[in-house]
């Protein structure tokens, strides 16, 4: 019996197939993140207007959280087919940019808690159920793209924390409805804090990461 033959590899034919397969992720990436930019900017505007009207913290910080992931999502399209220098350099703004917004919700949560007002438990929950099945649909078509690279993961972490902060949001909802009270709203937004801030920390310290080495390579 005749042994199996050698293949014979053809670099060029390699390197086709590499191309094709990197266009066709390019072209799964963008996809989804139309989708869910377009998610999170319908979000932002429901959000800013009920949490205006319910009076809430926590709806507010949301709104402000879905506009700031609409941002991100539009940065990523904007660098998702350029070096990793710049990749890395759109992750570092996107956790800087995440890390400015928590301070600034940090101040606002301080300052409402000394003239708190009751929300509308209502209108909070309502809205906390469209927001939390918002961001299970953006994390699940991101979760296939998370190791990607770090824009994607990046952009994934932000749609996790936000279906996590929503759970803080509707547990908060049921709490102001329990006890007429603000303080239920204002620590669900001292919950949102602290995950933006968190992710904001995880995202500049790889992205940082990746620029020195970026750097390096360069110089070497």
């Amino acid at each position: 019996m005749d042994a199996c033959p050698t293949p014979v590899l053809d670099p060029e034919a390699g390197a086709e197939a590499g191309a094709e397969a990197a266009d066709g992720l390019l072209a799964r990436q963008r996809r989804v993140l139309r989708v869910v930019l377009a998610i999170n900017a319908a979000m932002f505007v429901i959000e800013i207007v009920s949490g205006w009207y319910a009076g809430s913290t926590a709806l507010l910080a949301d709104a402000l959280d879905f506009l700031a992931d609409s941002a991100s999502y539009a940065l990523t399209l904007f660098v998702i087919a350029k070096s990793d220098r710049w990749k890395a350099s759109a992750a570092l703004a996107k956790g800087a940019g995440m890390g400015v917004f928590g301070l600034w919700l940090l101040g606002e949560t301080v300052r409402r808690a000394f003239d708190p007002a009751v929300p509308d438990a209502v209108v909070m929950g309502g809205v906390g159920v469209l927001a939390l099945a918002a961001n299970v649909i953006s994390a699940v078509l991101l979760f296939w793209h998370r190791g990607d690279d770090l824009n994607m993961r990046s952009v994934w972490l932000c749609s996790r924390n936000d279906a996590l902060a929503n759970l803080a949001l509707l547990a908060a909802a049921g709490g102001v409805f329990a006890t007429a009270t603000a303080w239920p709203d204002l620590i669900a937004g001292g919950l949102i804090v602290g995950l933006e801030l968190s992710a904001a920390w995880t995202i500049v310290r790889q992205a940082t990461r990746e620029l020195r080495a970026a750097h390096a390579a360069a110089r070497g």
